[in-house]
């Protein structure tokens, strides 16, 4: 973090709820939270990642307000005005590029960089109002704070990058290689703050009464359970309360949503005949309604029934073609209750059955790995982590042979730790590497081993070698410690060339022959020029990897000149910058 930072700001950008926390960036000891919805008779730590646009494509609201205007609009002026929620995942698991575009309510479309910086500008804007009632003194200078965003830890390279695009968009920094904002993970966020909190700070913890980050060694796994995406990842704690990755993060479209998408599929089944989808498209602000009142239930249902108001209008589309009561008779897990729907407990657990299962199976497959044998503790982050019918699945699957925790305050889990890295972003002493990172070299040709497709011959002396091998720096699942440096050393592959190009490029997959093999993308390159020819092929080429923080550092050198040049790639967005 920049020294000059007066205050860090923490901005953790959910699929469901959005919300910030701050702090001095002198100490942490008092983290500031903000409540939301207090005007609507509300009072939460998040508010709907929710924005509203007019019918001219202006922004008007965001958060509850944007939820309680759209609601609130006639039927006859909600499909003229663009409607967002939800929208966060459209960046998951899909080819995410600048000019994307994302639908509203209504069908039409508007591009996804003006929806996320527009929500991004709103949270920005609200952090410093607050900042500057809370210390009686306007925050002239942007440079006075350290702003963090949070992301999934699986979210793609490009994705991540998309977010850094939009808080400059937003006005949150001048450019796409300011120091001022950092990209923390989200399960690495929550890590940070639960390893600090005593034992009152979770529910049903039958842990021993210390903090966690007192006790070296200690390994424990983090279940960040949002709306979107569920992330995973393992930690183990360092002295000096730092942290270790110990598994690459993994998770996937498991969140709270799935939850109420199932939901809808089943009132979709009871309300057949087209019922469900003319209510659908007629009533969208009515619905909306619906499933705002479907979240909160979904998160406090305790083993018993739950029940559901049904709106007017729903009703009177169903009974339109028939008496409602007909549409639940061959229903089962729910029951027409004068006016309401009941849902059975059983039916409503049914509802999680595809999130809870792949979050079981997610653990099991690294929790069975022999280098996981030393975990002791599961802890469950995030909004949808207060789902009791969530905790009791994972209770149930895992307890007898680790403890499951959830901190009281598991929807700010994220935003405070994020606090915490934003003053110390070394905190976090060795990460897993999420891809293999290498770069493009050439070698002398052997018949035995090289695609003949790919052999060169010098026009200068018949030399033969074999171009765009990739040759690996870093491998995936390669645990990487903080300024770590390695070094290689190569050649040029003509002697008379002046100048060596350095291209780096990184893959899913762990053995990678060659740069243009299915899945190989390109980050950046450099170019080092090499002006003195004399020694030819003997020439000495160095580089020198250095691994920071969420990047690492290459910088080139040729020996005979000593010319070098340095590219930063970034690990977090794979953006690449040279020097």
């Amino acid at each position: 973090m920049a020294s000059q930072s007066v205050f860090v700001v923490a901005i953790d950008f959910g699929t469901s709820y959005s919300g910030y926390c701050y702090s001095l960036a002198s100490g942490t000891d008092q983290i500031r939270q903000v409540y939301w919805g207090t005007e609507h008779g509300l009072r939460t730590p998040k508010t709907p990642t929710c924005i509203l646009f007019n019918q001219k494509q202006e922004f008007k609201y965001f958060g509850y307000d944007a939820v309680m205007k759209y609601k609130n609009l006639p039927s006859s002026q909600a499909d003229s005005w663009y409607f967002f929620q939800n929208f966060k995942m459209q960046l998951y698991n899909t080819n995410v590029t600048a000019g994307m575009e994302l639908k509203a309510s209504n069908g039409k479309l508007l591009p996804a960089l003006t929806v996320f910086s527009k929500s991004l500008r709103y949270l920005k804007e609200h952090a410093l109002n607050t900042i500057q009632e809370a210390s009686f003194q306007t925050v002239y200078d942007q440079e006075e704070i350290t702003w963090v965003l949070t992301v999934p830890a699986i979210w793609s390279a490009a994705a991540k990058q998309f977010m850094r695009l939009a808080a400059k968009e937003a006005g949150i920094i001048s450019g796409m290689l300011s120091e001022k904002l950092i990209i923390a993970l989200e399960p690495e966020a929550a890590s940070l703050w639960c390893k600090q909190l005593p034992q009152e700070g979770f529910m049903a913890d039958s842990s021993d009464k210390k903090k966690f980050e007192d006790s070296p060694g200690i390994q424990y796994i983090v279940v960040d359970c949002g709306g979107g995406t569920v992330d995973i990842t393992v930690h183990e704690i360092q002295e000096n309360h730092y942290l270790k990755e110990l598994h690459k993060a993994t998770g996937g479209g498991w969140g709270g949503n799935r939850v109420e998408e199932n939901f809808t599929s089943f009132l979709k089944e009871i309300f057949s005949d087209g019922v469900w989808d003319e209510y659908v498209k007629k009533h969208p602000s009515e619905l909306q309604n619906m499933m705002y009142n479907f979240g909160l239930q979904k998160c406090s249902a305790n083993r018993e029934a739950v029940y559901i108001r049904c709106y007017c209008n729903l009703v009177r589309v169903a009974e339109s073609k028939k008496d409602i009561s007909q549409f639940f008779e061959k229903v089962v897990g729910a029951v027409w209750c004068d006016g309401t729907i009941m849902i059975t407990y059983e039916k409503m657990k049914r509802l999680f059955d595809y999130c809870i299962n792949n979050i079981i199976c997610a653990l099991r497959e690294i929790l069975c790995k022999p280098e996981m044998d030393k975990v002791q503790y599961i802890l469950l982050v995030g909004g949808f982590a207060s789902s009791i019918i969530l905790r009791d699945a994972v209770s149930q699957a895992f307890s007898s042979k680790y403890h499951i925790l959830c901190p009281t305050e598991a929807q700010l889990a994220i935003a405070k730790g994020a606090v915490l890295f934003g003053v110390n972003p070394h905190i976090v002493t060795s990460r897993i590497s999420r891809r293999t990172y290498g770069v493009k070299v050439s070698e002398k040709f052997d018949d035995a081993i090289h695609d003949i497709r790919k052999r060169k011959v010098s026009e200068i002396d018949g030399y033969t070698y074999c171009t765009d091998l990739f040759k690996k720096l870093v491998g995936v699942g390669q645990p990487l410690n903080i300024n770590e440096v390695a070094y290689y050393n190569f050649c040029p592959i003509e002697p008379d060339q002046t100048s060596v190009v350095f291209a780096f490029y990184c893959t899913k997959n762990q053995d990678a022959q060659y740069v243009d093999e299915d899945g190989m993308e390109k980050l950046g390159s450099c170019v080092v020029p090499s002006p003195d020819t004399q020694l030819g092929r003997d020439r000495k080429l160095k580089m020198e990897i250095k691994f920071g923080l969420t990047e690492f550092k290459a910088t080139c050198t040729d020996v005979t000149s000593q010319e070098s040049r340095t590219v930063v790639i970034d690990f977090l967005s794979n953006e690449c910058s040279t020097y």
